[in-house]
C-alpha cells in the first residue's frame, strides 16, 4: 500500500489503470476526502489542498476537525488471550499498555 501524510492525516494512493491517474483517499476518518493527479507531485499537491480545504471548512463551520485516531483503543479479546498478553508484558518488564502498543506498532508497519 502506498501512502502519503500531511498534518497528521494519511492517504492511500492507488493507480487507476482505466483513467491512467493516481487516486488518493484519506484514511481513518468518517469524512470522505478523495483526490487525484497524473503525477506523484500533482497528487501530493492535491492531497495537501484537500486537507487544507477540509480544515478550512471545519473552521468555517465552527467544528473541531476529526483526527484519524484519539490514542484510545478499546478491545474485547477472549480471557485466555488477555491472560497470555499480561504474561508476555510482565515477562518483557512492561505494562500491558506499553507491550500492546509495541506489538500493534510492529504489526502496523508497512513491510
Amino acid at each position: 500500500m502506498n501512502t502519503m501524510q500531511h498534518k497528521g492525516y494519511t492517504a492511500r494512493i492507488d493507480y487507476d489503470e482505466r483513467d491512467n491517474i493516481l487516486v488518493g483517499r484519506v484514511l481513518g476518518i468518517r469524512a470522505i476526502i478523495s483526490f487525484h493527479g497524473e503525477t506523484v507531485s500533482e497528487v501530493r499537491r492535491e492531497f495537501e489542498a484537500a486537507i487544507e480545504d477540509f480544515l478550512n471548512d471545519c473552521q468555517a463551520q465552527g467544528i473541531k476537525p476529526e483526527k484519524p485516531a484519539s490514542g484510545k483503543l478499546m478491545l474485547r479479546v477472549p480471557p485466555q488471550v488477555h491472560g497470555a498478553a499480561l504474561v508476555a508484558a510482565e515477562a518483557a518488564g512492561k505494562s500491558l499498555n506499553q507491550w500492546a502498543t509495541e506489538v500493534i506498532q510492529s504489526a502496523a508497519q508497512p513491510h
